[in-house]
């Protein structure tokens, strides 16, 4: 299997974690969408963008923007009607300059670290290992970031 060609992506996920409500989470099974295929449902059913126009702005043919989108929408389906948490996680991206890394910081000895998009939210300070950590505000919108 040959390695699969970096999407770009223009956006970046408000959450990266949707769970039915009412539900606790050990109750819960749970499917994960990679960023390039939010970014496919992003650009085809949010902004209406045909295959082809989607596909550039992702640096993919039609033919694969076809089969990006086509995988998100069933894996989206399958959390909606089966009332399955959704997690935004991974897959093979380039983001837009500036989105690339999230910022995050140490509560308990004050230290700072950037991580790359994608990869989850770091469970401990990667200096002092206390779990009292927090993400910084994104410049664009002002809001915290998950």
């Amino acid at each position: 299997m040959r390695p699969r060609k970096q999407r770009r992506v223009g956006h970046r996920p408000a959450s990266n974690y949707f769970k039915p409500r009412g539900v606790p989470m050990r109750e819960l099974m749970e499917v994960r969408i990679t960023v390039d295929e939010l970014e496919a449902i992003r650009l085809a059913d949010l902004l209406g963008l045909s295959h082809e126009e989607a596909g550039e702005q992702m640096a993919v043919s039609r033919a694969t923007f076809g089969r990006i989108v086509g995988k998100a929408r069933k894996t989206v389906a399958d959390a909606l009607v089966h009332g399955k948490a959704l997690m935004v996680e991974g897959g093979p991206v380039a983001m837009e300059p500036g989105l690339e890394r999230r910022r995050f910081s140490c509560r308990a000895c004050g230290g700072h670290w950037d991580e790359p998009f994608g990869t989850g939210r770091p469970q401990a300070c990667p200096s002092c290992g206390d779990e009292e950590i927090f993400r910084h505000k994104d410049e664009n919108s002002g809001e915290n970031l998950p």
